[in-house]
């Protein structure tokens, strides 16, 4: 019997927006023992009072099939979309990324920035933040090469992905 791969997968939930919704969810998902690599959620119909939940995950398709099947039974949710499947989707994700060095590690710190199109936000004479805008794989990429040059901290938003074409959610 072969074993099935494990896939990652990105999910929108479009839910109320309301106390304790993303509690729920959550719940869901660390109630049944299920990992929730990334987690983003903000409001994006104000008049409707409705929020959009991005979720990246990973499963094997049975376990994928089943969060979703069990987020389409939650009372507050009314659509769930799986992005990495149902439709050609775009996916970013924004970093925060502070390193401190000087000399050449500094210039080629700059050097590296400009070539992934990370802006520097702020500077000092011993530091930079930069902003680097991207897919995961791309951010990942722009950590890599800045841990040798004096990788401080940082910060990233998740992933947030819209399905291609005029259609809606």
């Amino acid at each position: 019997m072969s074993e099935e791969k494990t896939e990652r997968h990105v999910l929108a939930v479009l839910v109320d927006n309301e106390a304790g919704v993303l509690a729920r969810v959550v719940g869901l998902f660390s109630g049944r023992g299920y990992n929730i690599e990334s987690l983003t959620v903000a409001e994006v119909d104000q008049a409707e009072h409705m929020s959009r939940i991005t979720i990246a995950t990973a499963g094997t398709p049975a376990v994928i099939a089943q969060i979703k099947a069990q987020l389409d039974r939650l009372v507050p949710v009314h659509k769930v979309v799986d992005l990495t499947v149902q439709a050609p989707s775009v996916e970013r994700e924004m970093a925060l990324v502070k390193v401190a060095g000087t000399g050449e590690k500094r210039v080629e710190a700059l050097r590296l920035s400009d070539a992934f199109r990370a802006r520097v936000i702020d500077t000092t004479h011993t530091s930079f933040i930069f902003e680097v805008t991207g897919t995961p794989e791309k951010i990942e990429a722009f950590i890599g090469l800045m841990r040798p040059l004096g990788l401080v901290d940082v910060t990233r938003t998740g992933v947030v992905s819209i399905a291609r074409g005029p259609e809606a959610m």
